[in-house]
C-alpha cells in the first residue's frame, strides 16, 4: 500500500498504534494522533511522537522522543517524513 493510499482509508482501526496515529495526522487531526501516538508505548510509537513535535515546531521535545525512537531527527520537508514512517511501518506489515 502506498503512503497515499494509507491516507485515504476511511478508518485505520487495523493496523497498528503508530499507524493510527499517522492517520489521524493525516486527516488533521493532531491532538488525536498525539494521543494515539502516547499509547503505542514503544519505538515506532516514539518515532511518531517525535514527527507530531516536530510538525508543532517544539524541536526541542521532539529531539527527546527522535533519541527515545533511536532515529535522527530529519531536516527535510514534514511530509516527505510522514511518507517515510508510513512506507517503513506498512512494509514491517
Amino acid at each position: 500500500m502506498t503512503p497515499a493510499a494509507f491516507q485515504s482509508l476511511p478508518h485505520a482501526s487495523a493496523y497498528s498504534l503508530a499507524l493510527q496515529a499517522l492517520w489521524h495526522d493525516a486527516q488533521g487531526n493532531w491532538d488525536e494522533a498525539h494521543t494515539v501516538a502516547q499509547q503505542a508505548n514503544n519505538r515506532d510509537g516514539d518515532w511518531v511522537h517525535a514527527y507530531l513535535h516536530r510538525k508543532e515546531g517544539d524541536l526541542g521535545n521532539a529531539g527527546y522522543w527522535y533519541a527515545r525512537a533511536r532515529r535522527t531527527m530529519p531536516s527535510g520537508p514534514l511530509e516527505d517524513e510522514w511518507a517515510a514512517i508510513v512506507t517503513e511501518l506498512l512494509a514491517r506489515g
